[in-house]
């Protein structure tokens, strides 16, 4: 998504001064640290971080599946975290398609079945269910393999179907975890570029949690997390590869005018991680959680 097309866009999901605190005895441990950020209809965002700096955690508020201790997320307009679990089961069916690192499908069901499954969870004939489902499957390039069951299929075949059980309920939000953690690096590529295509021809809204940085890339937009808080965000700009903009936070994202020459980056903001860890410091203070 360029720069400009992301100043028109509505935001799908808000993040404001959200913070995850875990009492341990008489310490507390902030696994997320006062967190910002911004993601539009369309945009294919990455949080990127090693294990144990919040990204997991991270996913799991944006999704619902864990309360916040402070802030507020604001996802497709409403605040989650003032939902009840009732009413977040309910957000997640209709709102969130999901894609696992373990690709999660059922042994005894073949491919078309697995990724209809979701569509019988909300009471949709099983003619139509299939129909949909075929198409899914058509779009993310497994035509020959919708009667094959998970162990007739390769690891990117299976995560193929992974991505299109999660569009076949038309969500406005993916959720994808490491969804290529168990996959080689040349299959792991196949994949991402085939989210990357998806994202851009159905117009979703997808956050990719990973730790590599090379997948990363693959990404829009792409969220460095370390110790809980958001300390770097890259622009990447797909139409000229290699070139990256950078920018402290996803307010000044939006503002920041840039060009590329020779597909080369021209204008470049650097996040200090010392600045933020002091900023964030204060915030907690001030704040008091």
């Amino acid at each position: 998504m360029k720069e400009e097309d992301r100043e028109k866009k509505v935001p799908v999901i808000e993040v404001k001064n959200l913070y995850k605190v875990y009492r341990i005895g008489q310490n507390k441990v902030y696994a997320l640290n006062g967190v910002d950020m911004t993601v539009y209809k369309g945009e294919f965002c990455s949080i990127v971080g090693t294990s144990g700096s919040g990204k997991s955690t991270m996913l799991n508020m944006l999704a619902g599946l864990e309360k916040p201790t402070k802030g507020s997320i604001r996802i497709a307009g409403q605040n989650i975290e003032k939902l009840n679990e009732n009413q977040l089961v309910k957000f997640r069916r209709e709102k969130v398609g999901f894609i696992f690192q373990s690709f999660n499908l059922l042994g005894t069901m073949n491919a078309v079945e697995n990724v209809a499954l979701p569509l019988s969870f909300r009471g949709v004939s099983k003619r139509i269910r299939l129909k949909k489902a075929s198409k899914m499957l058509d779009l993310v390039g497994l035509k020959k393999q919708k009667k094959h069951k998970p162990n007739q299929m390769s690891g990117g075949q299976q995560q193929r179907v992974g991505v299109a059980r999660a569009l076949v309920v038309n969500p406005q939000i993916i959720f994808a975890d490491e969804p290529t953690g168990n996959l080689d690096s040349h299959t792991s590529a196949e994949v991402m570029e085939l989210m990357r295509k998806v994202v851009k021809e159905q117009n979703k809204t997808l956050v990719m949690v990973t730790h590599d940085n090379h997948l990363a890339t693959f990404a829009d937009r792409i969220f460095h997390i370390i110790d809980g808080k958001i300390v770097k965000v890259e622009v990447r700009d797909h139409s000229h590869e290699g070139s990256v903009t950078e920018a402290k936070t996803v307010e000044e994202l939006t503002q920041e005018k840039f060009t590329i020459t020779d597909g080369q980056k021209v204008s470049e903001t650097v996040l200090q991680v010392e600045e933020q860890q002091k900023d964030s410091e204060k915030r907690v203070e001030e704040n008091k959680i």
